[in-house]
């Protein structure tokens, strides 16, 4: 299934790219072998742009033990690679999965989180993050972000360059282009998203073992993520908790944020914990 989407979203990335560049007043032939180019950099180097837009550090032998021993103990239950580990200098608890692969994962957590979480509901938050892994849904994720800030950034272009008159191109595919480009950036983020976080939740609390305190950590991280991150929103759907969420404030922006309410999340955890099944 990850397999389709990622090969939908590759494409997608491909006209995108071939959409803007004849746009731009490149020929066929140019266009294509650009969005080529574009979609093999996406590929390999999605995951560490992911973690450079979030100035991540690489944490190194000896620092964060604690993070470190949870994530040891939990990828020798699972079977699973060492995946690098990561801090973010901000006061928002939160944390993300990126990577093209197992082998390539990455795991990246924010001091506030370190901060407000006990062990339990940090093992359950690094054990959702795992499970992004493990379900091989990270790299979805991570092209997802990309194509959503390259979508973007073509429609910039197509602005900026639609302007040159030697380009020719139609005042229509500009406006086109500016409206639609938001709008289909929050869609794909939106799709790839929500559905993910829940099974994310699921598999997180079978690695853990602790539905409980995954939730505990969902409601902690909801009340105490009052001033947003200082992120691109395109990368905002990898985080397990939105990081932008502080300035949805109305019942219009909720409707259209990229993770699915808390309430609903920790909800099925509960049940999850009382055997019912959702």
């Amino acid at each position: 299934m990850n397999f389709v989407k990622t090969t939908a979203l590759l494409t997608l990335m491909t006209l995108v790219v071939l959409f803007s560049a004849t746009a731009l007043g490149f020929d066929v032939i140019s266009a294509l072998f650009f969005a080529v180019i574009f979609n093999f950099f996406i590929y390999f180097f999605s995951g560490n742009l992911a973690i450079k837009s979030t100035r991540a550090q690489l944490i190194k032998d000896g620092e964060y033990e604690e993070v470190t021993q949870i994530i040891s103990h939990l990828i020798q239950k699972e079977k699973m690679p060492m995946p690098e580990l990561y801090v973010i200098n901000s006061d928002q608890p939160n944390a993300f999965a990126t990577g093209r692969n197992p082998k390539n994962a990455k795991v990246a957590v924010t001091t506030g989180i370190l901060k407000l979480l006990n062990r339990d509901e940090l093992e359950g938050v690094l054990a959702h993050e795992l499970s992004h892994i493990k379900n091989r849904d990270i790299l979805v994720s991570s092209i997802a972000a990309m194509l959503a800030a390259a979508i973007s950034f073509m429609s910039r272009m197509v602005f900026w360059g639609g302007g040159n008159r030697n380009r020719n191109t139609h005042p229509a595919v500009i406006v086109i282009a500016m409206i639609a480009a938001p709008i289909a950036s929050l869609i794909i983020r939106m799709a790839i998203s929500r559905t993910r976080e829940f099974g994310a939740d699921k598999t997180g609390a079978e690695i853990s073992g602790n539905p409980l305190a995954l939730a505990s950590a969902l409601e902690k991280i909801e009340r105490y993520s009052k001033v947003p991150m200082d992120v691109n929103p395109a990368v905002s759907q990898l985080f397990i908790s939105d990081p932008l969420k502080a300035f949805s404030g109305n019942s219009l922006s909720k409707l259209f944020s990229t993770h699915p309410p808390t309430v609903e999340r920790v909800r099925r955890l509960r049940q999850r914990q009382s055997g019912i099944r959702y």
